[in-house]
């Protein structure tokens, strides 16, 4: 019965931490980030992987991105402009934009 318990816990432990990431990827994919942008490789954009290595240890990098995220930006990944991304509101790209500074 220990045993059971313990697993059922380690489960929900599991699942409690690995849902926030999961949401914050299906919301990137239901605002079409995905269709330029891949976690670790790079597609049209860069990588979520090369994002977060470049801003990490800023203390306004969320600000930053999500600001990127709603206006978009040119000449930071090289020749190809990011779209503004108007169906995104501040809050949606604060969430994108922090999720994305955990990919590691």
């Amino acid at each position: 019965m220990k045993r059971l318990c313990l697993v059922i816990a380690s489960l929900a432990a599991g699942f409690a931490v690995s849902t926030p990431a999961l949401a914050d990827l299906q919301l990137a994919t239901a605002k079409n980030c995905m269709a330029c942008h891949a976690v670790a490789t790079k597609l049209v954009g860069p990588s979520y992987k090369d994002v977060a290595a470049k801003y990490a240890g800023q203390k306004d990098a969320v600000d930053k991105l999500a600001a990127k995220i709603v206006k978009g930006g040119s000449g930071v990944w090289g020749p190809v402009p990011m779209p503004a991304n108007a169906q995104v509101n501040a809050d949606e790209a604060k969430k994108l934009a922090a999720w994305v500074l955990t990919q590691k």
